[in-house]
Order: structure tokens, then sequence, then C-alpha cells
């Protein structure tokens, strides 16, 4: 059951999720700018919400910008930001400036809060810019709502694609908010959850002339049906197989019961042939399915301009891939290829090949549909149910039971 919005469109949104968050969240301005004087200095305080990922999932985060009069200049951000983070600030500078926006000599510092949760990537850079701009006095917020705002800055003030938009635009709904400032290349995927109005920038001006509401842009809209029927093909086809009955039919019944399969063939018999067209013939994606593997892929920033996922992911890792490339890992864990293949179809090929700590990794994964990838900084659980198609040859020469061995 879906609910209606105030402008009478549906959201994806059950009415009980909704009903709850409007309650659980009371409408509260999204920007806050307080002047504070103290002697002859003057102090500025601006807030402004953004949104940090965590995994796959976002979580909201408050940039406060605290900026006093100095006579040098200087910027500190805190809030535990990693590198990419701290750099925003010297980006952030050029683009106020290349912009056409003159900051006064200032003592600046930002928080990311809440403190305790690491915050990476560059998705801060446009709230932050807001922020100062508001600290400065530049301008004043007129527009009604609720919003959250993300995007990296280029130098000249244009505004870049981040990653993991979907899982902010889900956020933003359950938080209950009104909308998000987004960057135009990341707005068609964010506008398919229907449940907050998706405003596109593609330059640091228009965020500032949407919110002082002297630009109006119109919210985007992406029907999940439309985006279905214009990428929901294969580019291959079951079909397209002629011969070994016996191997399609073994892969038909693995199909309607989302059971493992392994191959054994001499080279060239059609092994890999198959296995890339297995997912022709698996049910289409729902959209539910849809949105929890788009929202991987967003986050690794490999949707490759489209708004979801309308197919089932193949991956097909080489066989020297790292325990940690396959279920995810690193120092800040991310996905593993286990993961990219939710809902899909992972193929290892040459099986044998493989290290034997790196299939070992597979059997929870297999078993309970997910992974759990633990470090000293932080435990994070990934989605990974899909199905594993395996191939190898039958000997290492790879021609038994013929005459000719390779030498």
């Amino acid at each position: 059951m879906t609910c209606s919005r105030r402008d009478g469109k549906l959201c994806n949104l059950s009415l009980y999720t909704c009903e709850k968050n409007k309650a659980a969240n009371p409408p509260r301005p999204h920007i806050r700018i307080s002047p504070l004087k103290n002697g002859s200095k003057l102090e500025m305080l601006a807030k402004v919400m953004s949104m940090g990922l965590f995994g796959i999932d976002a979580f909201p985060v408050e940039v406060e910008v605290y900026a006093t009069k100095s006579e040098l200049p200087s910027s500190t951000i805190v809030g535990l930001p990693d590198a990419s983070v701290k750099e925003s600030s010297d980006r952030v500078r050029a683009a106020l400036k290349n912009s056409g926006y003159y900051l006064p000599t200032s003592s600046i510092t930002i928080n990311l809060a809440p403190a305790d949760v690491r915050k990476e990537g560059p998705a801060f850079e446009l709230p932050i810019a807001l922020g100062l701009l508001q600290a400065s006095d530049k301008f004043q917020v007129a527009t009604d709502g609720r919003y959250a705002v993300v995007g990296e800055l280029a130098l000249d003030g244009r505004v870049r694609k981040v990653n993991g938009c979907l899982s902010i635009a889900l956020q933003a709904a359950e938080e209950g908010m009104d909308g998000i400032i987004v960057p135009m290349e990341n707005a068609r995927e964010a506008a398919v959850v229907g449940a907050v109005d998706v405003i596109p920038v593609s330059h640091l001006t228009e965020a500032v002339r949407f919110l002082n509401d002297t630009l109006p842009i119109k919210p985007l809209q992406v029907d999940p049906q439309d985006v279905f029927e214009e990428i929901g093909s294969y580019k291959m086809d079951m079909s397209e197989v002629r011969g070994q009955e016996h191997v399609k039919r073994a892969l038909q019944v693995a199909a309607a019961g989302g059971h493992n399969a392994l191959m054994i063939g001499p080279p060239g018999s059609g092994k890999s042939m198959l296995a890339k067209r297995l997912c022709t013939i698996l049910p289409m994606l729902s959209l539910e399915e849809s949105l929890e593997s788009t929202r991987i892929y967003s986050v690794t920033g490999q949707l490759d301009g489209q708004p979801l996922l309308a197919t089932r992911p193949f991956r097909a890792p080489h066989h020297t891939v790292s325990k940690a490339g396959l279920v995810g890992g690193g120092t800040h864990p991310r996905p593993g290829e286990i993961s990219l293949a939710h809902h899909g179809v992972l193929f290892l090929d040459e099986l044998p090949e493989f290290s034997r700590s790196t299939l070992e990794s597979l059997r929870q994964p297999l078993e309970d549909g997910r992974v759990t990838v633990s470090r000293a900084k932080m435990t994070v659980t990934y989605p990974a149910q899909f199905m594993l198609i395996a191939a190898m040859n039958p000997c290492p020469c790879g021609t038994k039971h013929k005459t000719i061995r390779a030498s």
C-alpha cells in the first residue's frame, strides 16, 4: 500500500512507514543561521543538512559552519573526516571565488555531526559551500521545506556526481525530509524513490538561487516502470545457443530452483557462453530487488549513468581475485564480487585455479545470503544472495579422454 504526498503523487514507501516517519520527524528548518556578537567581532553559525554513507546505507549529517572575522584566514574540518573531506576546504574556497562570491578574511570551523562516525567522500563540498555563504551573510534561505544537500564541487563551481544517491534518497524519505538537492548526473537515480522531491543542480549558483527562491527548479520525476521498459532487455539470449540440450535443461532446473551448478567440459565446449546467458532465463527483477542491487552499485560508483539496474547482474571475476575482492573488505570495507552479484549470477571460470582460501570464504555467504565484514574500526554487513555457477576443464590439460594432449 502506498501513501499520497502533499502534491497528490504516489511514493514507494508503505503507508505505515510514511505516517510513522511524519510523527517521529516533525518538520524543522533544514538550514539555520544564527548571528552572535562578541565585542567587535561578528560571529555567524550556519547549519546545513547532508547525508553520509556507511556500507550501503545512508545516515543524516549536520554540517555546521562557524565563521568569525580574523586577521589571518584559517579553516578547520572536524567530525572524523577522511583525507578527501579534509581536502574539500581548498576546493570549496576556489569554487566560491570562481562563482563570483567573495569571502571576507575569517577563521572558519566546520563540524560534521555526528562526530563519532567516519565521513568520507566529496559529497559534503556543496553543503559546506552553502554553509560558508550563509555564515558570511551572502544570502538568506527563503525556500520552504527541509532539504538535504549533497554534491562534489569543481574549482569553477560546477557540481559533480557523487556515489550513493539512491541510498541518500531512501534515507531522506525515512527522515521525513521534503527533498534533496543533488548533482544533475545523479538526479534520475535519486528520483526513482518517488517519496521526496529531487532538485537537480549543475552549478553552485543554481543551488544558491534555488534556496533564496530566485530560481524555481521543478523536481525531477522518474517512473521506475519506464526505466524497466527502456533498459530492461539483455544483449544476448539463451535461445541463441544451438545444441547442448542436456546442459540447457540442467541450467533451466537450476534457474527454476535457485540452485548452484558446476559445468565440466573441454575448452570451447560453450561453458562460458551458457553461463553468460543464464540471467536471460531468470525471472525479471522486481522493483524491490532492483533497488537492493542498485544501492550496491551506486555506493561503488558502477551504475554507468543508469538510474536503476533493470537486468540481473552477472559477475565473472578472474581466478586471481583476492579474498577481499571476492567477499568484500579493505581497511574501510567495500562490497565484493558476491555483493555485486546480489540477485544475479556469480560465474567462476577455471574453478580449480582459484585459491582454496578464496573459495572457502564463500561458504557462509552461500548459506546466509549476506556477508559480514569485520575490521578493527567498523563492522559492515552486505547482501549477497546469488546463484553460483562454476566451470572447469576435466583435467589440467583440458583434453581428457582424447588422444591429443597439451604439451
